[in-house]
């Protein structure tokens, strides 16, 4: 049996780490903090207090997100690459968590509003005129994460010296909404003959009949513009293009960016 002088009692320890004695058990049973003694007669659990360092590490981790067999691992990858690899990547997560929280709590509060206009969504038929666009087309994470697109292209647009002729825009080329890695290009409309080298592109839109939704209002509400969008052509009877071409995808055009209005009053 190990030496017990000076050694804590579960309750002590508790006190001390500040881990209940129900987690320490589970952290015991799961191999993540053992005691360095246990009475085999009455299963008294002993601490040492060189065991606290690891507590604090475990309750910091447990705090942001990380379950038991992953404290366990990257207790054992301390001052190891693998260390703040792992804090990177959980860090990352809570940004994403952070975001999706912000986006409900956006919803919520305009259902707190009462029906003030804080927003509008018209829906017109119209036919959009042929257009060249410079283009930019890459995969990124999920539908909010398209301004990694744009990180791209602007200094692109710059060292090309090439020169828009009106608002930019989004093209959706997935075939349905995609919950994470999302395939898009960017676009701007640019005059007719204009060339562009890689990774930038230039795609000759026709002309096209659309249902065109136009939002006032927070960007958060353009996948309630294409609910309504949807309904229309449902009431309508109309018929979808579906021949696989870039004019039968789904196309966000921004009259006004975020870098040039607040969010919540676009």
């Amino acid at each position: 049996m190990a030496e017990t002088t000076n050694l804590l009692t579960i309750g002590q320890f508790s006190s001390l780490s500040r881990l209940s004695v129900r987690m320490l058990r589970h952290y015991d049973a799961h191999g993540v903090l053992v005691p360095v003694d246990i009475d085999t007669r009455t299963g008294y659990r002993r601490y040492a207090t060189h065991q606290l360092a690891d507590a604090a590490d475990i309750r910091t981790l447990r705090d942001v997100g990380f379950g038991v067999s992953a404290i366990g691992a990257l207790l054992a990858a301390r001052g190891t690459p693998a260390w703040p690899h792992a804090l990177r990547l959980q860090r990352d997560s809570l940004v994403e968590e952070l975001r999706a929280a912000q986006g409900r709590l956006s919803l919520i509060n305009r259902l707190l509003e009462q029906g003030a206009p804080i927003m509008s969504i018209t829906i017109q038929r119209r036919t959009i005129p042929a257009m060249t666009v410079v283009a930019l087309r890459g995969t990124v994470p999920s539908y909010r994460d398209e301004g990694q697109l744009w990180e791209r292209m602007l200094p692109a647009l710059t060292s090309q010296a090439i020169t828009p002729t009106g608002p930019c825009g989004v093209i959706e080329h997935d075939e349905q909404y995609t919950e994470r890695d999302v395939d898009l290009s960017i676009v701007m409309p640019v005059a007719p003959g204009t060339r562009v080298d890689a990774p930038l592109e230039i795609l000759e839109l026709p002309e096209r009949d659309c249902l065109v939704a136009q939002v006032r209002g927070s960007y958060d509400q353009i996948s309630e513009a294409h609910d309504l969008i949807s309904v229309r052509l449902t009431a309508e009877d109309l018929a979808v293009r579906n021949d696989g071409t870039i004019a039968s995808k789904a196309f966000n055009w921004y009259l006004t960016t975020p870098d040039q209005v607040p969010e919540d009053s676009s």
